[in-house]
């Protein structure tokens, strides 16, 4: 009895480093795993440069062996301390914490594995999970909501942006003779959506008079455009920040960085003594 006791005990204090950031120990762990990650993504870059890597190869693969065998140990870690492990194994994050971890011990068990050593930078998604900061908590969670607010909106406009595009894009093949470029109609789309986007890759152009005054609306028109959806999130970034416009409206930001030590659910409210999706305590 006394050592089950003291094994909850152990579980749940490692649960509250590793899952949690109300404690001054959970800050320091999220850090360095933040540290960690940053280290490892530019290890992967450094990799990729031929010369820098012929060079330094011993120290880089030395380093990425520590970071491995770190993030290896967390993983089971995070196993450990749960009681349904089966939550975390196969959430967005465990599998994304196990397609990180894993390409370093393929490439030496699988014959030309090697490829998936890339897959390291997945580890850039981890970054999300240490928002959980409280520091980080509100502007995160204002962020979140104005965006679910103007999903609607940016979806509408992208509709009417892909719209406009193809009816341009049509014209432009009408006008536009096969010499220039102009080759088809979906071609003729992807000029218009490059134009319109203002990035211009140069590799078709109009060469016809009507063709260019309409290719120079478009660019106009791609000005306007970039700018629509940055101002819907902004509304609703600010609407959000100075509180409920209406009874209905909810802007409370929750700082509770707790996680359910049975399924790994995070996002309870303040005060929450159980958690909403297994109803275990928390």
């Amino acid at each position: 009895m006394e050592q089950h006791r003291s094994n909850s005990t152990w579980r749940s204090k490692l649960h509250e480093i590793i899952y949690e950031a109300d404690t001054p120990m959970g800050k320091w762990f999220d850090l360095v795993l933040f540290f960690m990650i940053i280290v490892s993504v530019i290890l992967v870059m450094l990799e990729s440069v031929k010369d820098f890597d012929a060079r330094y190869h011993d120290i880089l693969l030395t380093l990425e062996w520590a970071i491995t065998i770190f993030f290896t140990i967390e993983y089971i870690a995070r196993i450990i301390c749960i009681r349904k492990p089966a939550h975390y194994i196969f959430s967005f994050y465990g599998i994304i914490d196990f397609i990180s971890t894993i390409p370093l011990y393929l490439s030496y068990l699988v014959a030309g594995s090697q490829v998936f050593l890339a897959v390291r930078a997945f580890r850039l998604l981890r970054i999300f999970r240490i928002l959980k900061l409280v520091q980080f908590i509100g502007e995160a969670s204002q962020l979140k909501t104005a965006l679910k607010a103007s999903r609607t909106k940016i979806l509408v406009f992208i509709y009417v942006v892909l719209i406009l595009s193809v009816i341009m894009g049509t014209i432009m093949y009408l006008i536009e003779s096969d010499e220039a470029g102009f080759t088809s109609i979906p071609r003729s789309i992807y000029w218009t959506i490059v134009t319109l986007t203002t990035v211009g890759y140069g590799d078709i152009a109009p060469q016809t008079n009507i063709g260019q005054f309409i290719a120079t609306v478009i660019m106009i028109l791609g000005y306007g455009i970039i700018a629509v959806p940055t101002g819907i999130v902004t509304v609703e970034f600010a609407k959000h920040r100075g509180g409920a416009t209406d009874a209905t409206s909810d802007t409370t930001v929750h700082l509770n960085t707790q996680s359910c030590p049975t399924c790994a659910v995070e996002g309870h409210r303040d005060g929450a003594k159980y958690c909403f999706n297994c109803g275990s305590a928390l």
